[in-house]
């Protein structure tokens, strides 16, 4: 409590004068008052009759008038010239402060943990900070996308530091006043300030900074940007003001979007020092992740969950999707009034992150036959063509107005690709209007005619091949888009004859990959009337079911080839 109070007196000893000095006001007004009255009291009875007549109506008018204005002037002045300082005595809480979240929680962002650890050790080992000068990392931010773990592993920061932890996101220091910003920049400064007195420390963090620090530019008479420059100039000055002063206290940052959109001076040297690029994790964490999130449901020993297909399945994911996963494969488990969440649960949660819920459309027996080949075809030639791609799932359940799909995801993180996968992707993508055409001799509308359908993506992709990458048969190189895209003065450096070259080097892609798409099916009609046959029952076939169908044909993936 007493801690408490030190921190109070610390913050408000202004408002504690200002009050104390109005209380002595009040206190001496009421003696004038006291002795007023008494003087009052001891007049003539007509001429305390004439003075009371006269000042009731005065009275009544000044009381009416102070009880409307003085509210209206405390609540301007606290809240918006002062951006909110009644509303930060509620917040005067201790223990709000105060983090657990232990290192070892941190899980899948190695990378950026190493990069932190440094400044963990430098909080803690102060005779470490007077050795190198008495300086101390004072900024860090921290670059990524959503959900991979910034603001925890700022926690966490602060947790081994044994320091207090002040957070706050970049929008609370945007307001409708001029000025509001930079007075809430400065209250939360103030408070760290008071609490690294106290507790020999502080780290301030700042959530989606971005939110205040874009590039400055010139007022049109608004305010509004008048306003964004005063609150990034205040907190430039209490950046600089940490290195010429405290020795205690750091600033961590976290934002979504790329370090060139955030204002220069911001980012230069001296100011955020450290920069941790935080990223979505690989095979190897994510499965530490599901690890560490299967901990905390029951899953028994018969659910036979794999971690490591999870992890597969789950590229691209976020530590936050695959928390949000694991959660709702409990509440499905609850749902059927189970205890125990399994495999099961697990697949059907992951295809409501992934794809969304299942569609109301009920299919006719001819366009669940139409729609298990078209999907056949894809499986098919993903499976036997595709160099690095697993297939994970095939449906002809609708989802998100798609009557069915098949889900694919590299084996393992791909950070370039080659002519080998693009054509590939091709492959895959006119699969399905193979697969039509051999079953049916044509072909339906749910090959093209939308942005993302099978033509679409084997257009853009055969289109980017020749135009962008230079991979055409005719072999010219260069990057063509890029001068139909942008005339200079209105004249197109492109001539006709050379995009009618373009054009016939992506459909000679087209039509050779449609050859060869066309040939591996008839030579396999039996496996793929086989697999929409299964597909056809069941509705969905899921990783394991996939594999099954293939080994039976005694055929393993062009992705994991045999030793």
């Amino acid at each position: 409590m007493f801690r408490k109070l030190l921190v109070f007196v610390r913050l408000y000893w202004i408002r504690i004068i200002v009050i104390g000095f109005a209380l002595c006001i009040l206190i001496l007004s009421a003696f004038i008052v006291q002795a007023g009255m008494a003087s009052f009291l001891s007049m003539e009875s007509f001429s305390r009759r004439q003075l009371a007549a006269n000042m009731g109506l005065t009275l009544v008018i000044f009381t009416i008038v102070s009880l409307i204005q003085t509210p209206l002037y405390l609540a301007m002045y606290f809240y918006m010239m002062q951006g909110g300082g009644l509303s930060k005595l509620s917040s005067l809480d201790l223990s709000r402060t105060k983090v657990n979240v232990k290192w070892a929680d941190v899980i899948g962002m190695e990378e950026p943990k190493r990069e932190a650890w440094e400044l963990v050790t430098l909080l803690k080992d102060r005779a470490r900070i007077k050795a190198i000068g008495g300086k101390i990392i004072k900024g860090t931010i921290m670059f990524g996308p959503p959900g991979c773990g910034k603001t925890y592993l700022a926690k966490s920061i602060a947790t081994e530091a044994g320091l207090p932890f002040l957070s706050s996101v970049g929008s609370e220091f945007v307001g409708m006043f001029v000025g509001q910003g930079a007075a809430r920049m400065k209250s939360l400064f103030k408070q760290a300030r008071a609490l690294a007195k106290l507790e020999g420390g502080c780290i301030i963090f700042i959530d989606e900074i971005d939110s205040f620090t874009r590039p400055r530019t010139a007022d049109f008479g608004f305010g509004g940007t008048l306003s964004n420059n005063a609150t990034i100039n205040q907190f430039l000055t209490e950046l600089d003001g940490l290195r010429k002063i405290e020795n205690n206290i750091v600033v961590l940052a976290a934002t979504n979007v790329s370090e060139d959109e955030l204002d220069e001076a911001v980012m230069r040297a001296g100011r955020f020092e450290r920069k941790i690029y935080v990223n979505k994790p690989n095979l190897k964490e994510r499965k530490e992740i599901f690890d560490f999130y299967l901990k905390r449901v029951d899953i028994g020993p018969e659910s036979n969950i794999s971690t490591d297909l999870l992890a597969r399945k789950t590229l691209w994911f976020s530590p936050a999707d695959i928390d949000y996963m694991v959660r709702e494969a409990s509440i499905l488990a609850l749902r059927d009034k189970r205890d125990k969440i399994t495999m099961k649960d697990l697949n059907e949660a992951y295809d409501r992150v992934q794809f969304g819920m299942r569609s109301n459309v009920v299919l006719t027996e001819k366009e669940k036959t139409w729609t298990a080949y078209h999907e056949a075809g894809h499986a098919l030639i993903a499976y036997l063509l595709h160099p690095s791609n697993d297939v994970i799932k095939a449906t002809i359940i609708p989802h998100r107005g798609a009557l069915g799909f098949i889900y694919q995801r590299p084996s393992e993180e791909m950070h370039s690709t080659n002519r080998e996968y693009l054509l590939a992707n091709i492959k895959v993508s006119i699969g399905s209007y193979a697969a039509e055409l051999m079953k049916f001799g044509t072909s339906s509308s749910g090959v093209g005619g939308a942005v993302g359908s099978d033509f679409y993506s084997a257009m853009q992709m055969a289109h980017a091949m020749v135009w962008r990458y230079g991979m055409g048969k005719s072999g010219l190189i260069g990057d063509f888009h890029s001068l139909l895209s942008r005339p200079y003065n209105n004249i197109m450096f492109l001539s006709e004859k050379t995009k009618e070259i373009l054009d016939n080097d992506v459909q000679d892609i087209l039509q050779t990959c449609l050859k060869e798409v066309t040939t591996v099916l008839n030579n396999n009609k039996e496996l793929l009337d086989t697999f929409a046959q299964e597909l056809m029952a069941k509705g969905e076939l899921e990783y394991d079911d996939i594999e099954a169908i293939f080994q039976k044909f005694n055929i393993r993936p062009a992705s994991r080839p045999a030793l």
